[in-house]
Order: C-alpha cells, then sequence, then structure tokens
C-alpha cells in the first residue's frame, strides 16, 4: 500500500524509508543465509523480498523531494552489504561461515523490525498514527510469527530469536493504532 500511495499521490509524505532500507539489507542477508544452508524457502522468499523493496526504494526515491540524505543512506547500505559480503566470503572459513551470517542476518532482522519504532515519540506527541503504517504492521506482525514458526520447525534459533521481537513491536502498533484512533489524527 506504500508503493500504491506513492505512486497515487507522487510524493513519499508520511511514507518512512528507513523500513525499505533495512528490509532490502535483510532480504539480501537472508538470501545469503538460504544460499549456504540450501534452503529453498529461504531464497524464494528473500529473492522476491530484495527485488521488491529494492523497487519501493527506486520509487522512494524517484519521488522524494530530498535526493542526497537517500542516496547515501542507500549508499551506506550497499558498502555494508558488499563489506559483508567480502568478510563473509574471503575472511570467514566455511566451518563457522553459516552461524555468523545467520548472526549477522538476525541483527538486521531486529533492526529491520524495530526501525518503525523511530516514529513513537512523534506519534504519543501528535496523538496521530498517520506517520506509520497499519498494512506494514499487519504484514510485519503475520511475516514475523510465520518466520518464528517456520524456525521452531526447523529448530534454527537464527530465524526464530530475531522475529520475536517483530512480532512484539507490531503489538505496540497495534495497540498505538486502538489508542489514536484514525478519527482522532491531527495534522502535524
Amino acid at each position: 500500500s506504500d508503493l500504491r500511495q506513492m505512486l497515487a499521490t507522487k510524493s513519499v509524505e508520511n511514507i518512512q524509508f528507513l523500513p525499505f532500507l533495512t528490509t532490502d539489507a535483510n532480504n539480501v542477508g537472508w538470501l545469503g543465509y538460504g544460499c549456504l544452508k540450501g534452503d529453498g524457502t529461504l531464497i524464494t522468499v528473500n529473492a522476491i523480498g530484495a527485488a521488491l523493496q529494492t523497487l519501493y526504494i527506486l520509487v522512494y526515491l524517484y519521488y522524494s523531494p530530498a535526493k542526497r540524505p537517500v542516496l547515501l543512506q542507500i549508499l551506506l547500505l550497499l558498502a555494508v552489504v558488499v563489506t559483508g559480503c567480502g568478510y563473509f566470503a574471503l575472511l570467514v572459513d566455511t566451518g563457522t561461515r553459516l552461524g555468523r551470517l545467520g548472526l549477522f542476518c538476525s541483527v538486521f532482522t531486529i533492526t529491520m523490525y524495530l526501525s518503525p519504532l523511530a516514529d513513537l515519540a512523534k506519534v504519543v506527541r501528535s496523538k496521530s498514527t498517520r506517520c506509520l503504517s497499519f498494512p506494514l504492521t499487519v504484514t510485519t506482525f503475520v511475516a514475523s510469527s510465520s518466520w518464528t514458526l517456520y524456525g521452531l520447525q526447523l529448530h534454527d534459533p537464527y530465524i526464530t530469536v530475531p522475529n520475536v521481537p517483530g512480532i512484539v513491536t507490531s503489538l505496540v502498533r497495534f495497540w498505538l493504532f486502538r489508542w489514536y484512533r484514525p478519527g482522532q489524527d491531527k495534522s502535524y
């Protein structure tokens, strides 16, 4: 729905950029983890996710009035991804690569799930949830719950543990949507 809103309004107003960026990094990392592990589910889901997040980033960049900060964040992400790929491919031995990449991906997943809470103070101060995306909250809750269950099924703590904050942060955002109903929205 955020992509649809950007295309319809030709604007990025009230749409956060950080979730797109962290989700893209997350998808790329888990794609690598899935390739190392030979897990078709991880590979398929994260290849599609990375492609979609890259599309969202490009559309956001196109409609963003302040392109320089967005470009700097994208370049920072690319530097982290390239450095990470180099580190795992060249400096980590094959025996510990999967575990270290799992830990790396876990940190990114937690970052991704916490990033929409960056506007928590704005929500409370304005008594408005306009800067939060309800569809993103629902999607985050479903995705983090699904990945937690998948990780439990595989007995993979690298998949299970980092998805629990996604459930918790989604519940916090659901509570905010309930507390500050859309009818209460005030423009800030």
